[in-house]
């Protein structure tokens, strides 16, 4: 039985990192080694839950809710804001799209608060409806609407032209 189960866990887990992956890579303004440790810690809370999964109606996105969850307790710790300096991230296999956009996009995300950065990935990345990213979030419609506005001003803000730049290539 626990096998079976143990089994189980391994095959969601292997169709599930790439996407937790990109988007705890997105949460995390492209740290990618955050990213990992994100993705690993949310694969052992689903492990730990696993047995009782299955009253869970869609695993998936339990799944990205955890890894939100997760990503917001980081963000509280004290050593959540300490950074290395001088280091390059490491090239993905997902860099094939405009390396440009992609840094550009990144670093206005990373200027939004963790919590502002959770909705617009949950709303616009993961194209959640607005019930579901209060639900992962743990709070109303009304908020997530409100923070959407404000993030999105922000990165408008931060972006300025220069989206448009990038979008007419």
């Amino acid at each position: 039985m626990k096998a079976a189960r143990t089994d189980e866990f391994r095959v969601f887990a292997a169709g599930r990192a790439g996407p937790l992956f990109r988007s705890a890579c997105l949460l995390t303004s492209g740290d990618v080694h955050l990213a990992e440790d994100l993705v690993q810690e949310t694969l052992s809370r689903m492990y730990v839950t696993w047995g009782r999964a299955r009253r869970i109606d869609n695993p998936a996105a339990y799944a990205q809710t955890v890894l939100v969850r997760t990503f917001l307790t980081h963000r509280r710790r004290r050593s959540a804001s300490e950074h290395p300096l001088a280091e390059l991230p490491e090239a993905t296999s997902a860099d094939r799209d405009d390396p440009a956009l992609r840094m550009t996009l990144l670093r206005a995300l990373s200027q939004l608060a963790p919590k502002d950065r959770a909705v617009v990935v949950l709303r616009y990345w993961e194209d959640r409806s607005i019930e579901e990213t209060a639900a992962a979030l743990r709070v109303s419609p009304a908020a997530v609407r409100t923070r959407c506005v404000r993030a999105l001003g922000r990165l408008r803000e931060h972006l300025g032209g220069s989206i448009a730049e990038f979008a007419a290539r």
